[in-house]
C-alpha cells in the first residue's frame, strides 16, 4: 500500500497543471532528510513556518499603525494570514501547488524589523556600509540561519522552491543538481513564488486602505476620482444599493479584492498560454513574469498605491509615530554594538561567522515593537 505521502503525490501529477511545481520534482533541501510518510515536503514547510519563533513574533509587529494602537488594526502577523489566504486562492484557480505557494506567503514577512517599514529603513542606514537591511534577505537568514530547532543544521532546512520563492528581488536563480537534472540558472521563480508575491500587493493595497479608512485618516471623499474605487462601488452599487456607511465601505473592500484576483488569474491565464510554457522549467526560463496584472488594472493600482503613500504611510500621525518609534532603535542598536557580551547567549554564538553588528542587526531585527520599546526604556 503507498503512504499517505505517496497518495498525496499522485494527487498532484493528476491534478496539477503542467506548468505547477509538483512536490515530487523538487530540488530538496540543503541538509538531506528522510521523507515523511502522511506529509509531502511542501506541507512540510509551511509547518515549520508557523511553528517558528519569528512567525509567532509578527503578532507584535506593526504593519502601518504602531502594534497596539487600535484592536482592528492589521498586524504583521494578521497581513501575512491574508497574503496566504489570498495566495492560495489564487494557487488553486490557475491549478498550481497551493502548499508551496502559501508556505511562500506565511514565510514572505517573517525578516521584518520592528515598526514595519521605518524600522527596515532605519536599520539599512545603520548597517550602510555593511550590507545594509532588507526584509526579504532577512527573512532568509531567519529561515537558513537564525531559527534554532534541529541538532544536525542551523536554520529551518526548507525546501529548495521555498527559499526560491523567498528571492524575489533577485536578479537569477540558481537551483543545484538533483536526481537526473544537472544544476541549471533561471531568471524566473516558479509561478507559485509570483503567485504570493502578487498576493501579498493585493493585500496591502486593499487592507491597508481598510484600516486607513477605519482610522479616519483617508476618507471616502479623497478616493472619489480613483478609478478603481470607482469601479468596486458601482459593482455594490447594483447588487446591495440599499448599502450606507461602515457596511457599504466594508463590501466595497472586498469587491476590491475579489475583482483584483479575478482580473490577475485572468490575465495570468492569458500570458501562460501565450507563452506555451509546459512545465515549471519552461517559467523558470521565461524572460518575463507571468503572473501579472492586466495594464489597465496595473494602471489603477498605481493610482491607489499613490493615494495610499500620500493619505496615509506618510501622515503625520503615522509616519510621525512610525519615525520617533524607529529613532529608539538606533540607541538599542549602539548600546549592543558596544556591549556585545548582553547579546542573549545563542545570538552570541554568531559574533565570529557573522560580524558584530550583522548579529546586533539580527537581533534587533527579530524584536518585536514591544520588546524593542521595553529594551529602549531599559537601557535609559
Amino acid at each position: 500500500m503507498p503512504t499517505i505521502r505517496e497518495t498525496l503525490e499522485t494527487r498532484e501529477r493528476e491534478t496539477l497543471a503542467p506548468y505547477a511545481q509538483r512536490v515530487d520534482q523538487s530540488a530538496g533541501r540543503a541538509h538531506a532528510e528522510p521523507q515523511h510518510h502522511y506529509r509531502t515536503d511542501y506541507q512540510r514547510d509551511r509547518a515549520r513556518v508557523i511553528h517558528s519563533r519569528a512567525f509567532r513574533r509578527l503578532e507584535r509587529k506593526t504593519q502601518v499603525f504602531l502594534n497596539g494602537t487600535g484592536d482592528h488594526f492589521r498586524t504583521r502577523l494578521t497581513h501575512t494570514i491574508e497574503v496566504s489566504s489570498i495566495t492560495r486562492a489564487i494557487a488553486c484557480a490557475l491549478a498550481l501547488n497551493e502548499d508551496l505557494a502559501e508556505t511562500v506567503a506565511l514565510a514572505h514577512d517573517l525578516g521584518h524589523a520592528p515598526f514595519g517599514h521605518s524600522g527596515e529603513k532605519k536599520l539599512n542606514e545603520l548597517m550602510r556600509g555593511q550590507g545594509g537591511f532588507e526584509h526579504n534577505v532577512q527573512s532568509l537568514r531567519i529561515v537558513d540561519l537564525i531559527e534554532s530547532k534541529y541538532p544536525e543544521f542551523p536554520g529551518l532546512n526548507l525546501s529548495y522552491e521555498v527559499l526560491e520563492g523567498l528571492r524575489k528581488h533577485d536578479q537569477g536563480y540558481h537551483r543545484p543538481a538533483y536526481g537526473d537534472c544537472v544544476a541549471e540558472s533561471f531568471v524566473q521563480p516558479t509561478l507559485e513564488g509570483q503567485v504570493a508575491n502578487v498576493a501579498d500587493e493585493i493585500t496591502y493595497y486593499s487592507h491597508d486602505l481598510d484600516d486607513g479608512l477605519e482610522s479616519g485618516l483617508i476618507t471616502v471623499e479623497q478616493l472619489a476620482d480613483l478609478e478603481i474605487w470607482q469601479t468596486c462601488c458601482e459593482r455594490v452599487n447594483t447588487q446591495f444599493s440599499h448599502l450606507t456607511g461602515d457596511l457599504y465601505v466594508r463590501y466595497v473592500i472586498r469587491i476590491l479584492i475579489d475583482m483584483q484576483v479575478e482580473r490577475l488569474v485572468a490575465e495570468t491565464k492569458r500570458r501562460i498560454t501565450k507563452a506555451n510554457v509546459q512545465s515549471a522549467d519552461d517559467v523558470r526560463r521565461h524572460p518575463d513574469k507571468l503572473v501579472a496584472y492586466d495594464p489597465e488594472l496595473k494602471r489603477a493600482n498605481l493610482q491607489l498605491r499613490a493615494c495610499l503613500y500620500k493619505n496615509l504611510y506618510y501622515h503625520p500621525e503615522v509616519n510621525g509615530a512610525n519615525m520617533e518609534a524607529t529613532a529608539n532603535i538606533e540607541t538599542v542598536f549602539k548600546h549592543y554594538v558596544d556591549h556585545p557580551d548582553e547579546l542573549g547567549a545563542e545570538t552570541a554564538t554568531r559574533t565570529e561567522s557573522e560580524g558584530l553588528t550583522r548579529t546586533v542587526c539580527d537581533y534587533i531585527a527579530g524584536m518585536t515593537d514591544r520588546f524593542l520599546q521595553d529594551e529602549y526604556v531599559r537601557l535609559g
